[in-house]
């Protein structure tokens, strides 16, 4: 950039005010036109109900432009609008703070566009007019500077000097000069040349000659223009002193005359011309605007977003494809409605029938005649339609039949399989019995119902996955109403089996304990037999002692969930009926509801209480080491998980590492007992409370090895540990839930939302 005193001997000179296209034809005078819009405004001067402009002289104000006393007339306080009496009671509008030559001025404003998001407002025209050798030039002001968020429109305007052998030189920038012309960072610099010459030779200009042009550059905020006259002829000095420059819009019809060139006081010098504004919703992108949906400006039904060009921060509104409008409005009348195609054949040609649709239309051919319409005129069909009716009718009729046939003999063989399941899993006995009974609670669901439910047994509904089957979560009706259920799908059954199997599903169906999940339903109509239980949404035992994000569980919390948890298997083992035993109880079979409370699950798969089994059941760290031995399934063999469960309560610590050098955990408790060092191996969470509880928790580890001695006929009932967890229970206060302690990875979605365990090792 040069130097300010490079320009000494020129004039320097920058402008930017608007007008409309009749201000050349005379001083102070012109013709405006209303903004595009849609609709018909308001009478002129009028208000809305907030007291805001919604007409100012001739122009309508469309949002999210505005006029009045609050910044909320508008979008934006950037885009607030003044509309100021310029005399005889004419208003004109304005746009607010720009700056032209260091002093503060309105741009008046003849257009809005709020499709295209443009401004068209005036501008006076820079010049400079040679007086002598000896004496300054005259010329019009130095520089102006538009306000955010405006920029000069660079499709749309273009840069005009007249002169005779006159260079002009546009140098913009998109910020504000200082005053020392220190640290600018110049965005565009163009030159134009305007030239009197013809065959070498100088001539004296002519009317519609004499002017040169080039196109505008991108986010342009400021300019200004310089002038070097590139010959100093005296002829032209004297006879055509004056030269002009301007950054106008293009669409103008400006015409050339050789009086514009004058002298100095010549009224070209007061004229003004119209120049084009870009302007966009400021400061976001369309991705931050849906954010923040209570300023988002895009609020018309059918409108879309548009980011600004990479040059500027901001965003735009448009109507979608296939309708017209103002897309910065909710109102049915003045937001985006809806194009009637069919009324514009030029725009939108169609050679048919023309059928409007929303946001489109259909163009289809007259009957009789075939093509596409949309592109060509349509012709004759050579086959008429009666004989391509009669042909497709046969035709569909017979591919219809045989259709008709292959899906009744496909859902007859389906059908006849759903009955050879339902019978050999026991459904006719279930059915049976459950009519005997009048149970109405209990669902027997079909096989489509399952299917539908889980999505064809889809992976992304499977919430855990355990030695006895795979559970998925979906929705069923229960009960006359819609509800999140879990469906546990079994291994399938032995047909020696089936009657027990039957047997132990109506005992389960009539258990009812508040810390037992309950069986509301099952499906017959599978290989292996499907098991509907209620849905606890609150995770397991397993994911709360062991899951990221760690939370610091209390001791009253721990003896309250054990002790409901004793509770459910005392109820299981003491079933009037028949009693039930579990075979696999462990922290995943302990799942928690709202409030933390515990539900025992995970025995619908299992076993009722029989004599012998020959394949182990349960986890291996949590068997009961008897069993490996006799096979015999014991209420006892109940009681030594549990006794384990109780360790993993007081220790925080996995019954089996992975290491196969490490011991296991209830072994190690168990000599921690006669050792009398329990204190090294508890949870530094209970530790660290009451010293009275120390008092609790040496009854609850005694009790636990009570449940883990050897032989089983030495361990207590599932009822008596229950009444002493009560007691236990009784002596704390439970004063809050369990709290994240620190912000860590935690268990999968699938664990943390569901309450059932994804696949768990076996040791």
């Amino acid at each position: 950039m040069p130097s300010p005193h490079y320009y000494s001997h020129h004039v320097v000179v920058a402008a930017v005010l608007w007008l409309c296209a009749a201000a050349l034809a005379a001083p102070g005078t012109g013709r405006t036109t209303t903004a595009t819009t849609t609709g018909v405004g308001p009478p002129p001067s009028s208000e809305d109900d907030s007291g805001c402009l919604r007409r100012c002289g001739d122009m309508h104000i469309p949002y999210p432009f505005g006029a009045g006393p609050a910044d909320s007339c508008s979008a934006s306080p950037e885009l607030r609008l003044d509309c100021n009496d310029t005399g005889n009671g004419i208003h004109k509008l304005f746009v607010r703070d720009s700056w032209w030559n260091g002093t503060d001025f309105n741009i008046e404003v003849v257009d809005i566009d709020v499709i295209r998001g443009q401004m068209r407002v005036v501008s006076p025209i820079f010049y400079s007019c040679f007086i002598n050798h000896n004496t300054t030039s005259h010329g019009s002001l130095q520089s102006y500077f538009l306000p955010e968020p405006y920029r000069f429109s660079s499709a749309r305007n273009k840069f005009t000097v007249l002169g005779c052998l006159t260079m002009a030189n546009m140098i913009g920038s998109a910020f504000e000069l200082d005053d020392d012309y220190n640290d600018i960072r110049w965005y565009m610099a163009a030159g134009c040349l305007a030239d009197c010459r013809g065959n070498s030779s100088l001539k004296h200009p002519t009317n519609g000659s004499c002017t040169g042009t080039i196109q505008g550059d991108e986010d342009l905020r400021y300019y200004y223009a310089t002038f070097d006259n590139m010959v100093n002829y005296t002829k032209f000095n004297t006879t055509y002193p004056c030269a002009y420059a301007v950054l106008m819009d293009s669409s103008y019809g400006f015409n050339f005359s050789t009086s514009h060139l004058l002298a100095p006081n010549n009224e070209f010098n007061k004229s003004r011309v119209p120049v084009v504004l870009d302007w966009v919703i400021r400061n976001k992108t369309c991705q931050a605007a849906h954010t923040q949906p209570a300023g988002y400006a895009c609020v018309s039904d059918h409108s879309e977003c548009v980011d600004a060009s990479t040059h500027r921060r901001g965003y735009l509104c448009r109507c979608a494809k296939g309708f017209h409008g103002n897309p910065y409005v909710n109102d049915p009348e003045q937001g985006c409605k809806d194009i009637d195609e069919c009324k514009d054949n030029s725009k939108y040609p169609c050679y048919g029938n023309c059928n409007n649709r929303i946001g489109t239309y259909e163009c289809v051919c007259p009957e009789g005649t075939q093509g596409n319409a949309f592109v060509g005129e349509c012709f004759r069909d050579p086959f008429p339609f009666r004989v391509r009716l009669a042909i497709g009718l046969s035709a569909g009729v017979s591919v219809a039949v045989i259709a008709f046939l292959a899906i009744k003999v496909l859902l007859h063989k389906r059908r006849m399989k759903r009955q050879a399941l339902f019978q050999h899993n026991g459904g006719q006995l279930l059915k049976h019995i459950l009519k005997v009974e009048g149970n109405a609670s209990f669902t027997v669901y079909s096989r489509g119902d399952i299917l539908i439910a889980s999505r064809n047994f889809s992976k992304t509904k499977i919430v855990g996955e355990g030695a006895h089957g795979t559970v998925y979560k979906v929705t069923l009706d229960v009960g006359g109403r819609a509800a999140a259920v879990a469906v546990k799908r079994c291994k399938a059954i032995d047909e020696s089996r089936k009657k027990e199997f039957v047997q132990e599903l109506v005992i389960l169906c009539h258990l009812s304990h508040p810390n037992i999940v309950k069986l509301v339903g099952c499906c017959l109509e599978f290989e292996a037999p499907m098991l509907v239980y209620e849905f606890v949404q609150n995770g397991n035992l397993n994911q709360l002692l062991h899951g990221r994000p760690r939370r610091r569980v209390s001791l009253p919390t721990r003896l309250r969930i054990a002790a409901e948890s004793a509770e459910a298997l005392a109820h299981l083992h003491t079933h009037p009926v028949h009693p039930v035993l579990h075979g696999d109880v462990k922290p995943e079979n302990i799942l928690l509801a709202d409030g933390w409370i515990a539900k025992v699950s995970d025995f619908g798969c299992s076993t009722i209480k029989d004599n012998v089994q020959v394949v182990p059941k349960g986890t291996l760290a949590y068997l009961d080491p008897e069993f490996l031995h006799s096979f015999q399934l014991t209420d006892k063999g109940d009681v030594y998980s549990f006794g384990v469960v109780l360790v993993e309560l007081l220790t925080r610590k996995k019954p089996r590492s992975t290491s196969k050098e490490e011991k296991n955990m209830a072994w190690i408790f168990q000599e921690s007992m006669r050792q009398r060092t329990l204190y090294e191996l508890l949870d530094k969470d209970i530790v660290l409370e009451e010293e009275s509880s120390m008092v609790v928790i040496k009854q609850v580890a005694e009790l636990a090895s009570r449940c883990l001695a050897v032989p089983s006929a030495t361990r207590p009932s599932m009822e008596q540990v229950a009444q002493q967890l009560r007691l236990l229970k009784d002596q704390v206060v439970e004063v809050e839930c369990p709290q994240e302690v620190e912000d860590d990875l935690g268990p999968t979605e699938m664990e943390m939302t569901t309450g059932y365990p994804t696949a768990q090792t076996e040791y």
